[in-house]
């Protein structure tokens, strides 16, 4: 699949780590090093711009290791690029842990997924079939 980018970034484009890899790592595009304090937000910008296809969207996801090691991770996971965005995609990150988090430019600090997605139509009706699960949820099977 080809998905139209442009890269005003210092950095390469996203890519594969692996063959088998369903994301590609983000990097963070900075003039200069930011520091997300404990329980700090912040738009991290990429410097990328890109053009999805109809019927796709980009997911923004957290990074495992960025995650357990220094606890920082991505506010809306997973955040959500429609096919219709043209501005740059930033990244929201968190940081959880109780020490501050320096954020240097060209680290990677999010992984992103291209996937397709279905528009639905929406069909009201009174009533819905029966399933053996029924109303049951958050944790009514037990542990």
């Amino acid at each position: 699949m080809k998905v139209e980018i442009i890269n005003r970034s210092k950095h390469p484009m996203p890519e594969y780590a692996t063959p088998l890899s369903a994301g590609m790592d983000l990097r963070a595009n900075l003039d200069e090093p930011m520091v997300l304090a404990p329980m700090q937000r912040a738009l991290v910008p990429t410097g990328l711009y890109m053009a999805l296809p109809c019927g796709y969207e980009a997911q923004v996801r957290p990074r495992s290791g960025l995650a357990i090691k220094k606890g920082v991770t991505v506010l809306n996971s997973p955040g959500t690029i429609d096919a219709d965005y043209r501005g740059e995609v930033c990244v929201i990150l968190i940081n959880l842990s109780d020490t501050p988090f320096t954020i240097t430019d060209g680290e990677r600090i999010a992984q992103m997924v291209i996937a397709r997605h279905e528009t639905v139509e929406w069909q009201s009706v009174d009533s819905l079939s029966d399933t053996e699960r029924g109303e049951g949820g958050f944790g009514h099977t037990g542990v």
